[in-house]
């Protein structure tokens, strides 16, 4: 049975050939933007984890504040 995954080595240089070829010139400006879009996308999941993680803090204040209070 043929595992489905990662491509090996020699799969590897095939693609970068055809990468090469298809977007020539332009590799690396799409390498840096991906690059900038994966760090990004990094720094949102991260200030999501914040946010999740004061959610409870929050909760708390509120339950405790006096009523009136909770606007």
């Amino acid at each position: 049975m043929v595992a489905l995954g990662l491509p090996s080595g020699a799969e590897w240089i095939v693609i970068l050939a055809i990468a090469v070829l298809v977007f020539g010139r332009r590799l690396p400006e799409i390498a840096r933007s991906l690059g900038k879009s994966l760090t990004e996308f990094k720094k949102g999941i991260k200030d999501i984890e914040k946010d999740v993680a004061h959610l409870p803090a929050e909760a708390a204040k509120k339950a405790a504040a006096p009523p009136g209070q909770n606007d």
